[in-house]
């Protein structure tokens, strides 16, 4: 997948309750999770991007900044935004999963149940 092409053929649905940013953010967290944008892939800059999918600059800058605040890209100023290296992530999401595993086996919750609220928490997002 070439920068040019990213993200193909989606495009922001303006008839969801999901805000515009929230579509891409998880668009990309999407990508990135599936592998078709690896780590250290250039991602467009802000103003191409906005152009290409027809959104307000400031709405893409929000969908990056809350993947850098999640550790899926980094901004590197003038060289752009790439997607971060994977082990970053990983360490961030198993220090997270073993703090709500652990939450969640304290509370006597199983591991089904906790599986149960994890899918309803992503459904909210």
């Amino acid at each position: 997948m070439e920068e040019a092409d990213f993200p193909g053929a989606w495009r922001p649905d303006q008839g969801l309750t999901a805000p515009l940013f929230e579509q891409l953010r998880r668009r990309i967290a999407d990508l990135v999770a599936e592998g078709a944008l690896p780590a250290g892939r250039r991602l467009p800059p802000v103003r191409a991007l906005a152009a290409d999918l027809g959104l307000a600059p400031h709405t893409v800058a929000r969908a990056y900044r809350e993947l850098e605040e999640a550790n899926v890209v980094v901004t590197r100023g003038r060289a752009g935004t790439v997607v971060a290296p994977r082990d970053a992530r990983e360490e961030e999401l198993t220090t997270a999963a073993a703090a709500f595993a652990l939450a969640a086996s304290a509370r006597g919750c199983g591991f089904d149940e906790a599986v149960q609220l994890l899918e309803r928490a992503y459904s909210r997002l």
